[in-house]
């Protein structure tokens, strides 16, 4: 299916290039970047267009970069929510295969979001009739 693969394919990129652009050697380029431009100033007498190179630069990365940062953050806090549910329905033995749960792709989160939606449908169905003595009441 197109729409999945550009999904995929933007997840990818996305991790790819957050590991790119947090690395020392691209705050370095970036620093090397800005000052050449600092350099030129005086040849190009420090005019609106030469100001302006490097406002529109910095603004054009800066709004792509939102975007690139705003997916992996999503995926973070999915994946955060599902490790969450997992310690929450197994406290004593929470499975270390969820660990890296990060580096799943989007269908493996979907897969492994449905099985806890189904082991909680389980679980409330089963306790649907508890017995007097051990239900709990939550204040």
């Amino acid at each position: 299916m197109v729409s999945e693969s550009l999904h995929d394919f933007f997840r990818k990129f996305a991790h790819r290039s957050s590991e790119l652009v947090g690395s020392a050697w691209t705050f370095i380029g970036a620093v090397i970047v800005v000052i050449v431009w600092a350099m030129t100033g005086p040849i190009f007498n420090f005019s609106d267009t030469w100001q302006l190179v490097i406002n529109t630069g910095t603004t054009i990365i800066t709004f792509l970069m939102v975007f690139l940062i705003q997916n992996t953050q999503n995926r973070d806090a999915k994946a955060i929510h599902l490790k969450l549910d997992e310690l929450i329905r197994a406290v004593q033995g929470a499975r270390n295969g969820l660990v890296n749960l990060e580096s799943l792709s989007d269908e493996e989160l979907k897969r492994l979001q449905q099985e806890f939606e189904r082991l909680s449908q389980e679980r409330g169905q089963s306790e649907e009739a508890p017995a007097e003595s051990s239900e709990r009441k939550i204040t």
